[in-house]
């Protein structure tokens, strides 16, 4: 390995303008990355981490973001100086880059495999067959089953974890020289986590592609860096080698850094409480059609014949890999999507009511959903987000009764009342997954689906969401179904676990029991491999070993 970086970011700093406010997201970082090195940036949402990498390339929107201070040298090159048409021979090719959010960088008017070609055509002028041949190539590296069947899919016929590898092998195209990797794992389950940490070493290997590995999930810094960087407030507290860091953490900021993860035991329901939501025999099966008149060739089965009953007061943490059919069941449950089999919610059937019925159920039952930013409308204040529900549901409230209930909300999920003047993108990601919480449980439902409500936050912010669910669980009485792939935060959630493959339970227990003696392979290996992540050189999971 050459001792000469392959980049070199000397002296960064990123200043963001907004009227006369400026303010500096980046401070005077510096940092090196050789051939074949992984580097880790690591901390907080607002850190700076992703706003580094984005400058490396380019991104940022200019002229509301500049560089007071600094180069980014890559093989010698300034790219900050580089001029438009300069930079876009370096993008796609020799550096690449994979997004943490795949629905919002996915074309979703284009195939899978017109996305993928595209990158091939444009840097390596392939098309045709060939085009055809690389990108099911690349989609089996990245663990794709059955590549051959998904060239002709859209993003939104993708689970979470299959968008995300579909970008991992856009990024890989090109066998790039650097490949900037952005929270890339956060939405892969442990198994496929593992596989793409695998997949990066081994390309690492062959190709001598340098990486620069952003996350906040410090198991995984542990598995695939040489090297880290802790930033905190746009500056670099601390830079060692990646034993090191572990070993003996030398700023206070690092050590609460590796301190972090969800702590505490799931309240235990009480042994007489009432079902609150039960299903039967649950299908969700999605057709496949083909042909000149859309004929139905066979079934997608998203889920297919899973029973549950849940009890007040429980939690239900329900685990599998990406695509096993987890949010389907999810959304089943929640009568948003189709669905066959008796459910029965609160006592009465509600498989057979139809919109307009449904609709006053819906109080009831909410969802927090795993992107909050996506899920929170950008035109609308905090205010008018929490407070929608009860315009619909609540319609006799008055106004000053309704900001009232908006306030005790935001009071419950720990943020201030001033906050509901304020707009979803002036918040960080913790804070806005607390507004989405805050608008769910302002209605006082009975029954709410958490789907990977955790998943895109730090390890500091999840620790704290974990309490903060657990307190208003037992404040108020709610009832919660937890779809999560980290088994670190259902351990500290979930009294309960059901597994899932390939839309079918494979197993379902109190979760300590499980998690001491799982039962069948697949969950052992599901364990397993959440275990070897999570507990390298020896450190504990919560509910693993406890």
């Amino acid at each position: 390995m050459s001792d000469t970086p392959l980049l070199s970011v000397q002296d960064l700093s990123v200043a963001f303008t907004q009227g006369e406010r400026v303010t500096l997201a980046v401070d005077h970082v510096s940092f090196e990355l050789k051939r074949g090195q992984t580097l880790a940036l690591v901390g907080e949402s607002g850190s700076g981490k992703s706003v580094t990498a984005l400058s490396i390339l380019k991104l940022l929107q200019y002229p509301a973001a500049s560089h007071p201070s600094g180069r980014i040298l890559f093989k010698g090159a300034d790219l900050i100086a580089m001029d438009e048409r300069q930079i876009r021979k370096v993008r796609g090719n020799d550096i690449t880059m994979v997004f943490q959010e795949p629905m919002t960088s996915l074309n979703p008017l284009h195939t899978v495999e017109q996305q993928i070609a595209e990158i091939l055509s444009l840097h390596r002028g392939m098309s045709g067959p060939a085009a055809r041949r690389r990108v099911i190539e690349l989609l089996t590296e990245v663990g794709i089953p059955e590549p051959e069947t998904r060239l002709g899919s859209y993003p939104h016929q993708l689970s979470g974890g299959q968008r995300q590898r579909v970008m991992i092998a856009m990024a890989l195209a090109n066998e790039p020289q650097l490949l900037i990797a952005d929270e890339p794992t956060t939405a892969l389950d442990v198994t496929v986590q593992a596989q793409i940490l695998a997949l990066l070493k081994e390309l690492q290997a062959r190709l001598g592609m340098a990486i620069l590995f952003i996350t906040h999930d410090l198991g995984i810094v542990r598995k695939i860096a040489d090297h880290v960087c802790v930033m905190n407030h746009g500056r670099i507290v601390e830079a060692a080698p990646v034993a090191e860091i572990f070993a003996a953490p030398q700023h206070p900021y690092t050590r609460e850094l590796i301190a972090a993860q969800p702590k505490g035991n799931p309240a235990a329901p009480h042994p007489e409480a009432p079902v609150v939501l039960e299903a039967t025999d649950l299908k969700v099966w999605f057709p496949i059609k083909a042909g000149l008149m859309r004929k139905t060739v066979g079934h997608i089965k998203a889920v297919d014949g899973v029973s549950i009953a849940i009890h007040k007061g429980e939690t239900l943490g329900v685990v599998g890999e990406s695509g096993s059919g987890k949010t389907t069941l999810g959304l089943a449950l929640l009568r948003l999507i189709s669905s066959e089999g008796p459910i029965v919610f609160l006592g009465e059937s509600v498989d057979t009511l139809g919109f307009k019925d449904m609709r006053r159920h819906r109080d009831k039952m909410q969802i927090v959903f795993q992107d909050p930013f996506g899920s929170l409308s950008p035109r609308m204040s905090v205010a008018d987000i929490i407070g929608e529900g009860l315009l619909v549901h609540q319609p006799t409230l008055s106004e000053a009764e309704r900001e009232a209930k908006v306030i005790a909300a935001l009071k419950d999920v720990g943020l201030e009342p001033e906050a509901r003047h304020r707009y979803p993108h002036e918040f960080s990601g913790g804070q806005r997954q607390r507004v989405a919480i805050a608008r769910a449980i302002v209605l006082e439902p009975s029954f709410l689906v958490l789907d990977e409500p955790t998943s895109a936050l730090d390890m500091i912010v999840q620790a704290q969401i974990v309490d903060l669910l657990r307190d208003l669980q037992q404040r108020r009485g709610l009832t919660y179904l937890f779809i999560s792939h980290d088994l670190r935060v259902v351990a500290a959630l979930a009294s309960r676990l059901m597994v899932m493959k390939g839309g079918v339970m494979v197993e379902e227990g109190p979760a300590a029991q499980m998690f001491a003696a799982p039962k069948t392979d697949y969950t052992r290996a599901l364990f397993a491999a959440a275990f070897n992540l999570d507990t390298a050189e020896g450190a504990a999971v919560p509910g693993v070993t406890r």
